[in-house]
């Protein structure tokens, strides 16, 4: 990696990661809070615009870093898109979705520079990582901006009493697991497990959201809340594409292990996925006007 750029140059950095297709750290300096460091992934031509994503990586609230989102930045950006991954803090809600959606806004006003001129900007996220990009999106729509054009959510940890089937058979009913152990360090209080931003699945709201793109694997723990969430989106009049990938072995610890190499096996399925998520979004150019 790149050496770690000054808050002042986070903006140019970005914009020359982006044109040279390096994997780039930087540092985003976000209005009244710290600078909170970043990566860029992927690559734009001069004359293309690219999906713009805000990627927030996996773990369980309480652990992981950028090398975490290692490999969903960079299945994202061989899927066409320019990756901003966030090492969003470790600390209890809603602190992290906050800064996310700082960021959100932060990139939003680099649109242009990263992703090239229309650029759309897209949130993504695996585990923990996936319940921070809901929150962010259900936060843009009320607070009416940025506009985001999708949500990529992998195996997202969207409910902390889940008592799924595939929860149980990760966990072999045990009581105590990571998963626990995270959300309850995450909501801290009892009554934060009932605010929407905090546990998505729970929001008796879900209108007016970006498109969703949902994906699991097939012995996941998260598959069954996430395939659940999917449905009450669509209930809920959200374009919904959701997927459960029979190649995806050991997720979701395979899409945030830095030692692990991802899922090799599924890599050219989740990246067609994404490919078309991407197309699915962007709306057709203009028509060019008839001769008179």
């Amino acid at each position: 990696m790149s050496p770690v750029p000054s808050s002042r140059s986070a903006e140019a950095a970005a914009a020359a990661a982006a044109v040279q297709g390096v994997e780039a750290d930087l540092m985003i300096e976000l209005p009244g809070r710290e600078p909170v460091a970043a990566r860029v992934y992927g690559q734009r031509a001069k004359s293309d615009t690219a999906p713009l994503v805000l990627h927030f990586h996996g773990g369980t609230f309480v652990c992981g870093g950028l090398d975490n989102g290692r490999n969903v930045g960079r299945l994202l950006a061989g899927a066409g898109a320019v990756v901003v991954s966030l090492a969003y803090p470790l600390v209890p809600f809603p602190e992290p979705i906050e800064v996310g959606y700082a960021a959100l806004e932060w990139l939003y006003k680099q649109r242009t520079k990263l992703g090239g001129k229309g650029a759309l900007v897209y949130l993504a996220g695996e585990e923990a990582g996936g319940n921070l990009a809901a929150a962010v999106a259900l936060i843009a729509r009320d607070r009416a901006h940025p506009p985001v054009a999708g949500q990529i959510l992998l195996s997202p940890m969207l409910d902390p009493c889940a008592g799924t089937a595939s929860l149980r058979k990760a966990t072999n009913d045990a009581p105590e697991c990571r998963w626990a152990s995270g959300w309850e360090k995450y909501l801290s209080c009892p009554s934060n497990a009932t605010h929407p931003y905090a546990v998505p699945s729970g929001s008796l709201r879900l209108s007016a959201l970006a498109p969703a793109l949902v994906l699991v694997g097939q012995d996941d723990a998260m598959r069954d809340e996430a395939m659940t969430f999917a449905g009450r989106l669509r209930a809920a009049g959200i374009e919904v594409t959701s997927s459960v990938l029979p190649g995806a072995a050991n997720w979701p610890k395979a899409l945030y292990d830095p030692e692990n190499e991802g899922c090799r096996d599924c890599a050219a399925n989740v990246q067609q996925h994404f490919r078309e998520f991407f197309s699915a979004t962007t709306p057709p150019p203009p028509a060019a006007p008839e001769p008179s």
